[in-house]
């Protein structure tokens, strides 16, 4: 077990981060699940303490309520694709790095089971609660910061003064959100992995690294 000055020697965080860190996507994945399984209107804080296994106290140390939770997992997966980005090969294409990590969080792993028509329903009806609007918006603002800051170390640029690592994160942001949405709006089902490529591959083709 690290200790809390290995932590900050090494860059990661420690046990105690790590467990809250955990607790925190227990409880957004809950919120999640629920309300789309339920509806928006059905589903209470003290329904997602339970299916999280934890107390409502704990739930509110953590968020102050179900749109503050469930944003926190679109943070965490682009936390997650920060971290991917800056352990890909240090050799590899920059929009080559981004595809990966983000497909590599956005796309369900072999073998799961297909998300049917009533789950894509579900969250169609969940992303477009005004509540939860707001906080999507702070959740991303978050989200495309943190991701600058590993574009600027793999660009060797600087997130707060160059123009480029803020200017790929708002691109891979907003370019997830497209394939989200075209994904779970297409007439027919389109597969999330196809529409991230085909985003991946454009915006590859005219934002070249510096």
């Amino acid at each position: 077990m690290a200790s809390a000055d290995e932590a900050h020697t090494t860059g990661q965080p420690g046990l105690r981060e790590r467990k809250k860190r955990q607790t925190r996507v227990a409880l957004s994945q809950a919120a999640i699940r629920l309300c789309v399984l339920r509806g928006w209107a059905d589903v209470t804080i003290e329904q997602i303490a339970a299916e999280a296994d934890v107390s409502v106290r704990t739930f509110r140390n953590y968020f102050t309520g179900k749109a503050e939770a469930i944003a926190a997992s679109h943070l965490e997966r682009m936390l997650r694709v920060a971290d991917d980005l800056l352990a890909r090969p240090a050799g590899e294409p920059l929009w080559d790095s981004l595809r990966h990590a983000v497909l590599g969080q956005f796309v369900p792993p072999e073998g799961s089971a297909p998300q049917n028509e009533r789950w894509r329903e579900g969250v169609r009806l969940m992303l477009a609660e005004p509540a939860l609007a707001g906080e999507i918006v702070k959740a991303n603002a978050a989200a495309q910061q943190e991701l600058a800051k590993a574009v600027a170390r793999r660009t060797g640029t600087d997130a707060e003064r160059d123009i480029y690592p803020k200017l790929v994160a708002a691109a891979v942001a907003a370019g997830s959100a497209v394939a989200v949405e075209h994904s779970l709006r297409a007439d027919e089902p389109v597969p999330l992995g196809a529409a991230l490529a085909q985003v991946f591959e454009q915006l590859a083709a005219g934002l070249s690294v510096p």
